[in-house]
């Protein structure tokens, strides 16, 4: 019995050690699956989370958000005379794993654990040609590579454009609205007369919105700070919500700009102080405004024609038999002028020759 009992101990003992040494083997072997880089379309994730791109379709959902303004920077650059946008591998990766600071990750896509998963992923976008690897020639200038796997020292060319809809919306909109514009004689009389009393109202509003920022900066600038109201409006590399974002900006003006401040304040106090003491001017200015202001509404600011012409404009325009005759008179007129005159030039000389003779003849008699 005590040998049974022994010989069992030492069964188990085997077989738990069996146990133990595939497990260990099949760790192993799962490692190197998980380590090795994928010769197909499918291979195996680091993480749980990461079989989430394994979808086509949500990796492009990541482009898409890589590509807005919450995406890495980006620069600009010639690729076979077309402009595109680049980025080196390295900052790629490192956005993936650690966004920069006020980077709003979208929930709907997981965020990256370790470099790894984010190199996998970039690999993926490779092979799938959202990304393409170029060599940078120059400044602004790129070439292409025989080398397309991903490589975080190398630079990559955004391919991916992501959802052309709203593109092909905007561009269906831009023929429509030349079409419309190029129509615009045969429109109905009350909507060219909207369409022009909106341009001004938006021409003024324009006008008025960067004086008023103007102003407000050099009263700001003055006093030794740099303040703008809507600092990013006319920045064109941003979107159009983005321009309008921050509302103010207020800074310290550089040092050193003291005596230009002071000068650019006494100039424009003066000017104030000019215009107040030379009322009878600045009132015949502000009239000339108001009157400027009633003939850019009414439409007769640059116009010298009169309604009836206006009118007529599409008529072709033919000349009746009265004015033929009348331009025909006048023709013969002017062909009858340089004669007559000469005519009276002729006669005039004769006189005076005669009274020469006359004179002359009666100096000898007396």
């Amino acid at each position: 019995e005590m040998l049974r009992e022994k010989n069992s101990r030492l069964a188990s003992v085997r077989h738990h050690h069996c146990f133990h040494v595939r497990a260990e083997r099949f760790d192993f072997d799962l490692r190197l699956l998980q380590g090795a880089t994928r010769e197909g379309r499918y291979f195996i994730f680091n993480s749980r989370t990461m079989t989430f791109y394994e979808d086509e379709e949500n990796l492009k959902l990541l482009c898409n958000f890589l590509r807005s303004s919450e995406g890495p920077a980006v620069r600009e650059a010639l690729l076979m005379e077309k402009r595109v946008h680049y980025l080196k591998g390295e900052k790629l990766v490192n956005f993936m794993v650690e966004p920069k600071p006020g980077t709003k990750w979208p929930s709907n896509l997981p965020r990256f654990e370790n470099r790894q998963d984010a190199i996998a992923v970039c690999k993926e976008l490779c092979k799938l040609q959202f990304i393409l690897r170029c060599e940078k020639r120059g400044k602004g200038e790129l070439g292409m590579m025989r080398m397309r796997d991903f490589d975080e020292a190398g630079y990559f060319t955004w391919i991916y454009e992501g959802d052309m809809t709203q593109s092909h919306m905007m561009t269906a909109a831009l023929v429509v609205g030349f079409l419309l514009c190029v129509c615009f004689p045969i429109w109905p009389s009350f909507l060219r007369v909207f369409v022009w009393y909106l341009s001004v109202s938006f021409l003024l509003f324009i006008f008025l919105l960067i004086t008023v920022r103007a102003l407000l900066f050099l009263f700001v600038w003055m006093v030794g700070w740099e303040f703008w109201f809507l600092p990013n409006l006319f920045d064109e590399s941003l979107g159009f919500a983005d321009s309008f974002k921050p509302v103010i900006s207020c800074e310290p003006t550089m040092p050193g700009q003291l005596p230009y401040r002071l000068g650019v304040g006494i100039a424009f106090f003066s000017f104030c102080y000019w215009a107040v003491t030379q009322p009878s001017e600045f009132d015949g200015f502000v009239s000339a405004q108001g009157d400027f202001l009633k003939d850019l509404y009414a439409g007769t600011l640059l116009s010298d024609m009169s309604q009836e012409d206006k009118e007529n404009i599409d008529k072709p325009k033919v000349q009746s038999l009265d004015d033929l005759l009348k331009n025909l008179d006048a023709e013969i007129d002017k062909e009858d002028e340089p004669g007559d005159l000469e005519d009276e030039d002729n006669l005039d000389s004769m006189l005076d020759n005669l009274l020469d003779v006359e004179e002359e003849i009666d100096e000898e008699e007396e």
